[in-house]
């Protein structure tokens, strides 16, 4: 049955609340679900991964603003592809890649909230409820979600001012109990092994931290003046997240031992604060964490519902409404969560982190090759920046993988599997479905 897309909500998203969401989704992640991950893999130098991450995602971003400034779009990663490539397996792949490694941290960051909110409970991290609590958060960002652009602009910019405030408190008590040191972190004696390949799997797994910054483009197309505020708003977001990614990693490093973070890296933060104020601290910081989790979530579900329902548009996946009523933007939003919460259930923090990093890197490197080799003089930039990012992000995920393939052989099999099986089915379905209109085509 065809369906017709309804239209995007034009110029909707103010600048600040276009920062606000690029802020919610970098930093409900980040902070509260990978600061653990990325000091196991990094040990004491753990900080500095946040910092070169940060530096490799702004390569990345390059690339995006440049095209997305140009084009602003309401499927923006989908959009680039397309530009650089056409209507072909490698957009339509790369873009569900995208896709896949947004649901992922979607479902990360659902975990996150649970963890963190048993913690007020004195609950193991292992408790069946943790999965239960993920899902709960999940359909209230639907609920949000369904009420429409002006309901989400406000929350994202309430819960952005509560959390970024909040950790910036966390920080500031915790390091003036430890008298603005980091000598806990950097402390002799932890079991945590630190290397060169361990670093840049911990860079890896940063820039996933960051990469929050493309659910900017994914909304270009509902942004004021989309041609100056798309790449505002990127610049802004990735400069908030890295002072506070540090302030954070400081804050943790000045009360907690490697050794210490890891053993709590699920609710790391949490534990950072005890020894400020004892629990009154522990409280307020998963209070934030619940707050910034939330918001994290609200924001990657609008980005992905957009940028399926572009999809759709384009004709690069089929598309049914199984009897669901409303639009197409509704109905992906819809197959967003369901995704969403089989994922959050099944599969720990750890392991949904890496599948995502795996992803996002992949099409990364395919947004980028396009924009040296289509787009650099339509959209007139400069071509070593695109080339650099590649190289980042080829040296980090061959680390990577070479890391997790020695600890975790079977996220190493699921990540290639999920590859593989993405461009097979997109080559396959492009094949049968054969040429289309790129606007109001659907299956």
């Amino acid at each position: 049955m065809e369906h017709t897309n309804e239209p995007a909500q034009k110029a909707t998203l103010s600048l600040t609340a276009t920062v606000a969401m690029g802020t919610g989704v970098m930093i409900g992640a980040g902070v509260f679900a990978l600061t653990g991950q990325i000091a196991e893999l990094a040990g004491p130098l753990f900080p500095i991964a946040f910092v070169v991450a940060a530096m490799i995602s702004g390569l990345s971003a390059y690339s995006y603003i440049k095209v997305a400034s140009t084009w602003p779009s309401a499927g923006g990663i989908a959009m680039i592809l397309s530009k650089a490539y056409g209507r072909s397996t490698i957009t339509a792949a790369g873009a569900m890649l995208m896709v896949f490694s947004m649901i992922i941290s979607e479902s990360l960051v659902a975990r996150t909230f649970g963890t963190y909110t048993l913690r007020l409970f004195n609950v193991a991290d292992t408790s069946v409820l943790v999965p239960v609590l993920a899902l709960g958060l999940i359909l209230f960002g639907f609920a949000v979600n369904i009420a429409g652009n002006k309901v989400i602009g406000t929350v994202s910019k309430v819960a952005a001012v509560l959390k970024i405030g909040g950790i910036v408190v966390f920080a500031g008590v915790t390091l003036w109990a430890a008298g603005f040191s980091f000598q806990s972190a950097s402390s002799v004696g932890s079991t945590v092994p630190s290397g060169s390949g361990g670093m840049l799997a911990a860079i890896a797994l940063a820039i996933l931290a960051y990469k929050g910054f493309t659910t900017v483009t994914n909304s270009g197309g509902e942004v004021e003046d989309p041609h100056r505020n798309v790449g505002r708003a990127i610049v802004i977001s990735l400069a908030i997240c890295v002072v506070v990614y540090l302030l954070v990693a400081w804050a943790v490093g000045s009360t907690l031992t490697v050794q210490e973070i890891v053993d709590a890296k699920n609710y790391s933060l949490a534990e950072a604060a005890r020894p400020a104020l004892g629990n009154t601290s522990v409280v307020f910081t998963i209070v934030i964490a619940i707050i910034a989790t939330a918001s994290g979530l609200l924001a990657s579900q609008f980005a992905v519902s957009r940028m399926l329902a572009m999809l759709t548009d384009m004709a690069l996946i089929p598309h049914r409404h199984f009897g669901m009523p409303g639009g197409i933007r509704q109905h992906t939003l819809v197959y967003t969560v369901v995704v969403a919460g089989a994922l959050a259930v099944f599969f720990d923090l750890s392991r949904i982190a890496s599948i995502g990093a795996i992803f996002y890197l992949v099409m990364d490197i395919a947004i980028h090759w396009g924009v040296w080799r289509h787009l650099r003089d339509e959209v007139q930039a400069s071509g070593w920046v695109p080339l650099a990012a590649i190289v980042a992000d080829v040296v980090t995920l061959t680390a990577f993988l070479i890391v997790k393939g020695g600890s975790d052989p079977l996220i190493i099999a699921l990540s290639t599997a999920g590859v593989a099986g993405i461009f097979l089915f997109e080559g396959v379905y492009l094949h049968v479905r054969g040429p289309a209109e790129e606007r109001g085509a659907h299956t």
